[in-house]
């Protein structure tokens, strides 16, 4: 068993012979006063109260404190050895007025007095260093994996360390402060755990705060998951109109001019006027037509800025259901409509030099037009398309006073279905639109970036997780349904019973 403290003082011990004739011979008068002498030496020792004892860190490194001496202690040595000095002289003096045969024994107790004298004058402890104490096993560094041997050491979670093989599993640097943060089996700086642990705020890029419970609270997208402070959502932060990021504070978004901001992965692909969406409104046709949807009627498309879009709702009278934010219409009402014609030019972080022009819509069929809001991405702009389209098709088609949850479920099925093909179809294994809108150079390749395909991806989410009744809870139905008995069936039990077959 290994001491865990050794505390050890070791007192010298002197030894000493008379030779004596005749078994009882008396004492000098030297030999009486040099045992009072050695009397007094003896107790010297406890003068001033203090004791001096080997301190011992740990279980290897003793430190050894010399002894201390006083005024007082070297008057009393000096005075000792002037008594001593006497003394010889005085038993000398008496040697030589006794018989020859006794000068043998003065000569021996000369030599011991002066043995006696220098022992009581030597040091308390050893003049070498003490035998240092070896454990009994060996101590294995947790970090080099080394016998750490003797010296200062660590103990830690049940393991032994060096202490600079005790480093922060973050930075790499020694431990070197009282308290550290412990992660699993793996420790920290407190600095590096809270920079590698605590959330922060990916608008501000501050530490978020904790709350009044002490817990970190913050709000997280449940797609992009983009966690912010909570107070981001009432302190006038923007918010991207197309993906529904905040605003960081290191990355400015682009104003459309009309209260929506966009940001810079959304605006690389963003189709801005009504010429740079016509390939891709075709395309969407082409979509229908491969599918047998073909829509017999060239129905006019236009892109418009957001008040034209509102203007136009009000006009139109069937009573449609729309979303909070309308991002398209299908009219069928004949309207005087405002469209882009010329797309603006971003000046620093807005858009500038837009041109509209007013154009007159008049019915020639069920559908006027379909409009759609300027400054979205391709492929949200393609999805509120292929929507609309849906929209045009169940009207020419004959499917009349359907339930706004029914209509608005089977076109956000259109919709999905046409995102799902541009997400799917990357690298061109299958038809897809991509090649068709000239608005983002990868779309001109054939091919779409993986920002691109993220978002098409978060549209798609959208759609599905959409918490309305009429968007929401109809695409649910319509989708089940869809996939239980395909689209065509869907549709014809739609048209003889204006519902989803179940």
């Amino acid at each position: 068993m290994v001491p865990s403290t050794v505390n050890q003082l070791s007192q010298p011990c002197i030894y000493g012979e008379f030779a004596s004739s005749n078994g009882g011979e008396r004492k000098s008068r030297f030999m009486n006063w040099l045992s009072k002498l050695f009397k007094s030496g003896s107790n010297r020792g406890d003068v001033g109260g203090s004791t001096h004892h080997p301190q011992l860190l740990g279980e290897e490194n003793m430190i050894w404190p010399a002894p201390a001496t006083s005024l007082d202690d070297r008057y009393r040595a000096q005075k000792e050895k002037e008594e001593l000095d006497r003394a010889i002289e005085l038993s000398q003096a008496e040697e030589f007025r006794r018989p020859n045969g006794y000068r043998r024994r003065a000569d021996n107790d000369e030599q011991l007095a002066r043995a006696l004298q220098d022992g009581l004058h030597s040091p308390p402890y050893p003049a070498y260093p003490p035998v240092p104490y070896y454990a009994r096993e060996f101590r294995i560094c947790g970090g080099c994996k080394r016998n750490i041997g003797y010296g200062v050491y660590l103990g830690c979670m049940g393991t032994f360390f060096h202490p600079e093989c005790f480093c922060c599993h973050a930075c790499g640097y020694p431990i070197t402060e009282y308290e550290f943060s412990l992660s699993g089996r793996d420790p920290y700086h407190k600095s590096c755990y809270k920079e590698l642990k605590h959330p922060k705020c990916e608008v501000c890029h501050q530490f978020i705060p904790t709350n009044a419970a002490g817990l970190i609270e913050y709000r997280c997208h449940p797609f992009w998951s983009q966690k912010y402070c909570p107070s981001h959502e009432y302190d006038n932060t923007a918010r991207c109109c197309s993906c529904e990021r905040l605003e960081s504070w290191n990355a400015r978004y682009y104003s459309l001019g009309d209260g929506r901001r966009l940001c810079l992965e959304c605006m690389e692909s963003a189709v801005m006027d009504t010429g740079d969406c016509q390939p891709l409104y075709h395309a969407i046709r082409d979509y229908y037509e491969g599918m047998n949807m073909k829509l017999d009627q060239q129905i006019p498309m236009l892109l418009v800025e957001r008040q034209a879009l509102n203007e136009a709702i009000v006009g139109e009278k069937n009573g449609v259901h729309h979303m909070p934010e309308t991002r398209g219409l299908c009219l069928s009402e004949e309207q005087t409509v405002t469209s882009i014609y010329r797309r603006p030019r971003i000046g620093g972080y807005r858009l500038v030099g837009m041109r509209t022009l007013p154009q007159k819509l008049t019915r020639k069929c069920e559908v006027t037009a379909i409009l759609v809001l300027y400054g979205l991405p391709r492929l949200l702009t393609g999805a509120i398309l292929a929507h609309e389209l849906m929209h045009g098709w169940l009207r020419l088609k004959g499917f009349r006073n359907l339930n706004p949850v029914v209509e608005e479920g089977i076109c956000q099925v259109l919709s999905y279905m046409w995102l799902e093909s541009e997400v799917t179809t990357r690298f061109g294994s299958m038809p897809s639109t991509s090649a068709a809108s000239s608005s983002s150079s990868s779309s001109k390749k054939g091919g779409k970036s993986d920002v691109e395909n993220k978002l098409g991806e978060f549209f798609m989410h959208q759609i599905a997780n959409d918490a309305s009744p009429a968007y929401g809870g109809g695409f649910r139905a319509a989708n089940a349904a869809v996939n239980k008995y395909g689209l065509r069936s869907t549709l014809d039990h739609i048209h003889y019973t204006g519902n989803f077959p179940f």
